[in-house]
């Protein structure tokens, strides 16, 4: 399909809809992919704790790998789209996926952590050109006005992806097999190693499955008919080229992108910081089964995406910055009762940040980029580049708890560290947000 012109004319909102619904449903595949992908983690996280060995802290490195992969490859992402266009960015983003989760077999039979770490960073890396790529493309594709709301909406099935995860990795990868520490160290050498053994291969199956989903999804791609978007149209139709900030030189004069950076980092580091020691607060401070205890993390993810869709029609109609703003100020409070009120009642409160966060990362992202013209892809792969802080929150958060375990704390005021991270989300909401000149 040639690139997509305006000369001449100008589109209506409805014709948006009828030129574009094709490309976002296929674009929508992919927001759905990668959040499955990457609330796999959340499964991870306990699993790899208990294959191999590892403490707290050591176990958070899963988000370490994967989310620092975001800061590493955000700007190389950038320059793959700009040189290669949308459509080629996007197949090899999901190529570089496949390496990385076929990865996970070698890994598994060695039962060697970097091994895991490693294909959790190339498979991130994959991650990382689709969002440079795709979540711009949907911020163009169809009228500027509602570019919030459409961004919403690819993100609630995103948020499916992302609440699915969870619950089938919890079936195909956790066994249900759980041993203490003193069970560990009495079993003979063959039997310990063997069940740890055991516990590593069960990865394989489920990575081997999301390799056969890669391979259509690029042959998807490929005989779709996505757009090649030119780049003045790209910044026109966004609303972008709107001439007074014609004057600016750096992508850094825009202190609303700035701030939405800042709120990238905290927001990402503090829900990955939540979902990956949801297991641990359901599990080990409240005392539920393993079988039991893999459930919550899809239903923060459930909230999440009918927060999501519920945003993609409110949004219509409500001032997105200020709504985000309200929403850190609830998940402050949520972290404060899953802190002081009885663990039964508070590991619901975790859960329901869900609802709660379900909107801040693609209406910050869209509030961010507004009004950037020429350096809107900057901006995006900037923004993109802040998810590193999930990389970064949740081994913060793994030391504190290991912090509050090896000091008579309660390990629940471990959570202080995502909940104080939503104040830099609170002040993008009401303050960061408005656009200087």
């Amino acid at each position: 399909m040639p690139p997509i012109s305006t000369t001449g004319s100008t589109r209506s909102s409805a014709q948006f809809t009828r030129n574009y619904q094709g490309p976002l449903a296929v674009l929508t595949s992919l927001f759905f992919i990668w959040a499955f992908v990457t609330n796999l983690n959340d499964i991870l996280i306990p699993h790899l704790k208990k294959a191999c060995e590892l403490t707290d802290f050591q176990s958070s490195l899963v988000q370490s790998a994967f989310f620092g992969a975001y800061f590493v490859m955000s700007l190389p992402s950038g320059w793959v789209v700009k040189k290669l266009g949308y459509k080629r960015s996007i197949l090899v983003g999901l190529f570089a996926m496949l390496v990385g989760a076929l990865l996970f077999i070698p890994a598994a039979y060695s039962r060697q952590y970097i091994l895991f770490l490693s294909g959790l960073f190339i498979l991130a890396s994959g991650v990382t050109l689709l969002q440079v790529a795709a979540n711009p493309f949907v911020s163009v594709l169809g009228p500027p006005e509602k570019a919030s709301s459409r961004l919403n909406m690819t993100q609630a099935f995103n948020s499916l992806g992302a609440a699915l995860a969870p619950f089938l990795g919890g079936l195909l990868i956790l066994s249900g097999k759980e041993f203490s520490a003193d069970e560990l160290a009495a079993m003979i050498p063959a039997d310990r190693i063997a069940y740890l053994s055991s516990e590593a291969l069960s990865v394989v199956w489920p990575y081997v499955g999301l390799s056969v989903v890669l391979v259509l999804l690029m042959a998807l791609i490929h005989f779709s008919n996505l757009p090649e978007i030119d780049e003045d149209l790209e910044q026109e139709e966004a609303g972008y080229l709107t001439g007074h900030h014609a004057n600016k030189t750096s992508v850094w004069q825009y202190s609303h992108l700035v701030w939405g950076v800042v709120a990238i980092f905290f927001y990402v580091g503090a829900e990955v910081a939540i979902a990956s020691f949801l297991i641990k607060y359901a599990k080990e401070l409240l005392g539920l089964a393993e079988a039991d205890a893999k459930n919550f993390p899809s239903y923060y993810m459930v909230f999440a995406m009918a927060g999501r869709f519920a945003g993609a029609a409110l949004l219509r109609n409500l001032n997105p910055a200020r709504t985000v703003g309200f929403n850190a100020v609830a998940n402050i409070l949520m972290v404060a009762a899953a802190i002081t009120l009885p663990m039964n009642i508070g590991v619901w409160a975790l859960v329901l940040m869900g609802l709660f966060n379900s909107i801040m990362f693609p209406t910050i992202f869209t509030e961010s980029i507004r009004d950037l013209g020429k350096f809107t892809k900057a901006g995006s792969s900037l923004l993109i580049m802040a998810i590193v802080g999930g990389a970064i929150i949740p081994p913060v958060t793994g030391l504190a708890f290991d912090y509050c375990k090896d000091h008579g704390i309660s390990q629940v005021f471990a959570f202080l560290v995502p909940g104080a991270s939503y104040l830099a989300v609170v002040w993008f909401g009401f303050v960061g947000h408005k656009i200087k000149d």
